[in-house]
């Protein structure tokens, strides 16, 4: 659990707070960065995944594991290309052999709870707003300001978001800790926590370079840079 100091903000405050971070993101037309993601898959908390980034509007992604324990994989999905059809190979002695597979393929979704479409800091920014805009009309969660936290490379804001202890109300999860970055106001990272409040998800991003300069070869399986 965390801490039991806090301020809490006023019942208004969290849906302005919202629209702000959700306006912050709407600026953003691409973007590289290192993920971090974490899951617990079949009640089992599974290994953080380490992974450069890159990412354009409309959904284009190139993902490349940079840390055990898929180092070397890379994915490269774009929206209407290929079929709509993610390009993959994993990392190691088997890094030569390339398939093309559906987002929710069983052989992507086997260590995920959710496919790789549902990713990047626009993800995060849908999963809050999706399970704070519902709980707010009937005024049934908390949004309690944690101060400030030194996130990586990055100085944010952290809060708390607590939903009723109730998996029948509909909400993703009980509890979520979040840290927005105090320059450009988007929501960094977020832990999720389950109705036994376990960590049940988790998913940040450091070294982020907004609206970067991305081409077409970013996104090309020919890149020499790539091993497709």
């Amino acid at each position: 659990m965390m801490p039991a100091t806090g301020r809490a903000l006023v019942p208004t405050d969290p849906e302005k707070w919202l629209n702000d971070a959700e306006a912050a993101y709407s600026r953003v037309t691409g973007y590289t960065a290192v993920f971090h993601k974490q899951q617990r898959v079949n009640g089992k908390l599974l290994r953080e995944e380490t992974m450069l980034m890159k990412f354009r509007s409309p959904f284009s992604l190139y993902l490349e594991w940079i840390a055990e324990p898929y180092k070397g994989s890379e994915l490269l999905y774009v929206e209407g290309w290929n079929g709509n059809l993610a390009r993959v190979h994993r990392g190691g002695l088997f890094g030569f052999i390339t398939r093309n597979l559906e987002p929710t393929h069983p052989a992507l979704m086997e260590h995920n709870l959710h496919p790789f479409t549902d990713i990047g800091l626009g993800y995060i920014v849908k999963a809050v707003a999706t399970n704070v805009h519902k709980a707010s009309k009937v005024g049934e969660f908390s949004l309690i300001e944690r101060g400030e936290e030194t996130l990586l490379d990055r100085k944010t804001q952290l809060l708390e978001i607590v939903f009723p202890k109730c998996k029948a109300k509909g909400y993703d999860a009980y509890r979520l800790i979040i840290n927005q970055d105090l320059a450009s106001r988007l929501l960094v990272k977020v832990r999720i926590y389950d109705w036994d409040d376990q960590l049940f998800e988790t998913y940040g991003y450091e070294n982020i370079k907004l609206n970067a300069e991305l081409t077409e070869a970013d996104f090309a399986p020919d890149n020499p840079a790539y091993r497709f």
